[in-house]
This record gives C-alpha cells, sequence and structure tokens, in this order.
C-alpha cells in the first residue's frame, strides 16, 4: 500500500460452532486474516449444531459429521448470511457434492495423529499387557473403534461424545455417558483422542500414548482446518487465498478424493494420510470393518502437484482390493 493511501475497510464474517476447539481455531484464521489482508474487520459468528445441542445420540440420526457440525454453518454461507466457515476439515463429507460451495483456504497442518488419554490410576502398560480385558476405551468415531478393536483385541468399545475438553472432564469425574434410549455406559477408563484438538484446547499434557501412523492411520483430513466460501464469491475467495496453505491443501484434495472414489459413508470406517516431500507425495488410506478384523490398505506416491490424481489412484486400488464389500456392510440398513 502506497503511503498516504486510504485502507478501506472490509467486513468478513466466518461462522463457527461454539465449542472451545471451534472457537481457538476460528480465532486463529481471524489472526491470520488481520495480518495478511489490510482493513480487514473479521466477525466471528458462532453457532449451536445439532450435533452440539445433542451430546447424547450417536451422530449417524443426525447426518454423521456433516449434518451434525457442518450443515447448518454451510447453510448460512449459501443465503449469503455469511462470507466464510471454518470447519475441521474431517468433519466435511467427502462423497457427496456441495454445489455452490468451495474450500477458500486451509491453514497449516496441524499434528494429525491420536492419541489416548487415560483416566486419573490407569496405566498403558496394563492396557497393553492384558490386550484390553477390562478397559472400556471411549470415542465416537467408527475408525478409532476400528483401529482400536485391531491392536486390543479385548477392549470394550463404548460411545462417547463431547466437546474434547468436556470429554475429558467426563473422562476424570467418571461420568456416564447417557444414550438414547435412556441408558448408560460407562464410566471410560481411557478415549482416543485426535492430537490436534487436545492442543487446541491446552490439555496436550493428559497424553498418555501417540499412535504411530502406521499403527492408526488418521482420518481424512485430521489436523486440517479449512475455511468454506461461496464458489461464485471472488472476493472472498482472494482474501482466504492470502492464508492458504498450500501443502495443507494439497493434502486435503489428495485424501478427500480417496473418500469420493470410495463412496464412503458417516459410518465407514476409512482413513487415509499424506505426507509431501520436497516435489513428492506419499498417500496412504485403509479401510476396516467395524471389528476392525478385516483390513485393506494401499499407498502409492506421486507428484505433490497432482494431488487428485494420486487421490483417485489410492482409491481404485482399495476398490480393487474388496474396500466396496466392506463399506456396503457398515452401510446402515
Amino acid at each position: 500500500m502506497r503511503r498516504g493511501e486510504k485502507v478501506v475497510t472490509t467486513r468478513f464474517r466466518i461462522g463457527t460452532r461454539k465449542s472451545t476447539m471451534a472457537l481457538a481455531q476460528t480465532e486463529e484464521i481471524a489472526r491470520r486474516l488481520v495480518a495478511a489482508v489490510p482493513g480487514i474487520d473479521v466477525e466471528i459468528v458462532k453457532f449451536e449444531t445439532t450435533g452440539d445441542a445433542d451430546q447424547t445420540s450417536k451422530l449417524l440420526p443426525h447426518g454423521g459429521k456433516g449434518g451434525a457440525f457442518v450443515a447448518q454453518i454451510r447453510e448460512a454461507v449459501v443465503a449469503g448470511q455469511l462470507h466464510a466457515a471454518m470447519h475441521s476439515l474431517k468433519d466435511m463429507p467427502g462423497n457427496e457434492d456441495t454445489p455452490g460451495l468451495v474450500i477458500g483456504a486451509t491453514l497449516s497442518r496441524d499434528p494429525p495423529g491420536d492419541v489416548l488419554v487415560l483416566r486419573p490410576g490407569a496405566s498403558f502398560d496394563a492396557l497393553t499387557r492384558a490386550r484390553g480385558k477390562g478397559f472400556k476405551i471411549g470415542t465416537n468415531a467408527v475408525r478409532r473403534a476400528a483401529y482400536a478393536r485391531r491392536l486390543f483385541p479385548d477392549i470394550e468399545v463404548i460411545h462417547f461424545r463431547g466437546a474434547a475438553d468436556t470429554r475429558v472432564r467426563k473422562l476424570d469425574n467418571g461420568e456416564l455417558q447417557r444414550l438414547p434410549d435412556g441408558g448408560a455406559v460407562g464410566p471410560a477408563d481411557a478415549l482416543i483422542m485426535a492430537r490436534s484438538g487436545l492442543e487446541r484446547v491446552g490439555l496436550a499434557s493428559r497424553i498418555a500414548y501417540e499412535f504411530p501412523v502406521s499403527d492408526m492411520l488418521p482420518a481424512v483430513g485430521q489436523g486440517i482446518v479449512a475455511v468454506e466460501c461461496a464458489s461464485h464469491d471472488w472476493e472472498s475467495r482472494r482474501i482466504l487465498g492470502a492464508i492458504d496453505d498450500v501443502a495443507a491443501h494439497r493434502s486435503a484434495d489428495a485424501e478427500r478424493e480417496v473418500l469420493w472414489v470410495l463412496n464412503g459413508h458417516c459410518n465407514s470406517p476409512i482413513a487415509g494420510y499424506s505426507s509431501i516431500d520436497g516435489a513428492s507425495m506419499t498417500l496412504t488410506a485403509s479401510v476396516l470393518d467395524e471389528s476392525g478384523g478385516q483390513f485393506i490398505e494401499a499407498s502409492r506416491s506421486g507428484p505433490a502437484d497432482r494431488p487428485r490424481e494420486l487421490g483417485r489412484a489410492v482409491g481404485l486400488e482399495l476398490l480393487a482390493k474388496g474396500a466396496a464389500e466392506l463399506i456396503e456392510r457398515s452401510r446402515p440398513k
């Protein structure tokens, strides 16, 4: 900007969930926009999504994570009430088209892995020695549940809901998880959670063990914050382009292409993770059955600037190995 040139204030409204983690992610977007775009005034608009309001039910009746955490905010963008919406990329359905919307920016990727959080007094050594017998692990993710059963064959996996900080509080207090039918399960002995989520809410010190990616492949897009806007809104796309991380965006494109090819659904234990080394990208993806007993994996490398082609190749390899049957078996009847 030249000296003496007047800065025109640009109002930019971003929608987000009310959870502690979602607000922390959105505030980071706002900070980066203010630093990168002269004159921008970012307003954060908070939504209580159906998934936040209902902390009891499984997500499937709400249309999976997409229906529970994404749909309402997306509708506000389409209606022109917001310039953009913040999402955790792993919550965005990848097997369906979203007419009129586009990912305008992704932030640099946070650590993508899953970790174990233990209740006070519990021991990871005891968990592994017992192969999980006598332990209740809480999660709402079918992928984490499948991997947990694969790693600890005698574990009991229980339905466990709530924002990251809420889940840890329930674990520490020995609270039961209420169920839609009026019953309850628990208390949990441990939780499997995303490392990035715990770090966002200041609870990284509670990590008792970090699962290697080779043992528990992350969810597609885990650790990536995405900012979605209207595809025809070129001004918002220009603004968001100022904070877009190219490497994270390429990883998002590659991993989500796998979901598209597989036509997975919210009850499918599907995982995928890509890493970039210079001009090369390596993508690994897997499909499991819900018990963790059946496991199909594919891994390929290719040019980092052609992520969708790599994702398509990995997805097709998984289909050739029988992934469609596992996905169909887990489809809600």
